[in-house]
């Protein structure tokens, strides 16, 4: 592609932006047509949402599975929706307050609970939504699963409370942070950029050694999501170690001894 193609390409996409337009291609119509025959739709989506919808892809073929693709050995699929999140979104948007009761893995319930909502997060290796929240009352930053929230509704508090517990989340947050540093062997540079991509949800760092002709990739995470970052090192296998991270090298000893453990020869 020409320079001059890549600025008139730029020109149009920041025109469409400006105008509130979204250019779509026919796969992705496809595919979204496929995902609104999801019986999560219904829920994912407002009726008149989702008439509009399904009205701009009447006249897009329908995409024909006649049965040749199949999947063989999978898991039950979970669903990746839940109905507290058409909720909860305009109550974050809004910056608002929450009063909410909530059941705990022993099974009592905490009922109407002071808190201000900071963000939704989705675990990849769970599978389910949490909602993350300051507790006003313990003043503690906590997160709470969706399924386990009973009731949940709006609370109005002023905008200096608001900034001050946002402010209180984010000293919290940076305090919760983990580091770790993931070494590429050199003879894999060239998937460079497929390692990045594995770790493209984190904060990242990266720095090339020159006389060992590999690159270290500074990672930077909460506590509570290490777990993720292992399955994405073990993801990547022999293509990368872990050199610094003393929570990140035990655990990926761990692994090591079990897996020699079962399969290494008597």
């Amino acid at each position: 592609m020409s320079l001059f193609e890549k600025i008139f390409n730029y020109q149009i996409v920041s025109r469409l932006d400006e105008s509130g337009a979204f250019a779509t291609t026919s796969q992705e119509r496809i595919w979204l047509q496929s995902m609104l025959a999801d019986p999560a739709a219904t829920e994912a989506f407002t009726l008149s949402t989702l008439d509009k919808l399904r009205l701009m892809l009447a006249d897009d073929e329908p995409l024909e599975v006649d049965g040749s693709l199949r999947e063989k050995a999978g898991i039950p699929a979970s669903p990746v929706y839940h109905p507290l999140l058409r909720i909860l979104r305009p109550i974050l948007r809004s910056r608002s307050g929450i009063c909410m009761s909530y059941r705990m893995r022993n099974g009592r319930v905490h009922e109407r609970m002071s808190g201000f909502p900071y963000k939704l997060e989705f675990s990849m290796v769970k599978k389910e939504w949490s909602l993350l929240w300051y507790n006003r009352r313990h003043r503690a930053l906590m997160s709470t699963k969706l399924p386990n929230i009973v009731t949940i509704t709006e609370e109005e508090i002023p905008p200096e409370e608001t900034e001050k517990f946002t402010q209180r989340i984010l000293g919290i947050l940076e305090s919760r942070k983990e580091q770790g540093i993931i070494e590429i062997i050199s003879v894999y540079n060239g998937e460079m950029s497929r390692i990045l991509y594995a770790f493209s949800c984190f904060e990242k760092e990266v720095e090339y050694i020159q006389d060992a002709d590999t690159y270290r990739i500074t990672l930077t995470f909460q506590a509570d999501e290490d777990e993720y970052v292992l399955s994405k090192i073990r993801f990547l296998g022999k293509r990368v170690k872990v050199v610094q991270g003393s929570r990140l090298i035990s655990r990926m000893k761990e692994t090591t001894a079990r897996a020699l453990a079962r399969y290494e020869e008597d």
